[in-house]
Order: C-alpha cells, then sequence, then structure tokens
C-alpha cells in the first residue's frame, strides 16, 4: 500500500497528481481528455508548473498548522 504523500508545495500536488494517475493506469493523454483539460497543462501541472494558485492556497494552510496529505489508493486495492 503506498504511503500517504505530503504537499507543502503546488509542485508537491504536481507530483501527486501525477502519481496518482499512473496508479490509475492512465496516461496524460487519457486523464487530461477525462478532466477536459489539455494534455500540455496536465503536464504543466505535473512537473510543478501552473501552479501559483495552488502554491498560494497551500502556503494559507500552513500558516494554519493545517497539514495536506493525498493518499493514493494502491493499483490492486480497485480490484
Amino acid at each position: 500500500m503506498p504511503q500517504p504523500f505530503l504537499v507543502r508545495s503546488g509542485s508537491d500536488l504536481g507530483r501527486a497528481v501525477s502519481e496518482a494517475r499512473r496508479a490509475s493506469g492512465l496516461t496524460q493523454t487519457e486523464f487530461a481528455a477525462k478532466m477536459g483539460l489539455d494534455q500540455a497543462y496536465l503536464a504543466r501541472l505535473e512537473r510543478g508548473h501552473s501552479v501559483q494558485l495552488l502554491d498560494r492556497a497551500i502556503r494559507a494552510l500552513r500558516a494554519l498548522d493545517a497539514d495536506l496529505i493525498v493518499s493514493i489508493p494502491d493499483s490492486h486495492d480497485a480490484d
């Protein structure tokens, strides 16, 4: 079972999205289409770009001593 993913920045959240997408067995193209996003935007998000708003929201949570934790399900859990 994968460990929870502690998110301390927008870049961390982008990596969490990438890990979750891969654990789901989806390509960037498939996931972008499913979400109604451009694949290039998803790629930038996963690399930690285009996350200024996310950085600000996460910074606000951290200032309140809150943690944002992403739990990525194991692909075998869905079976």
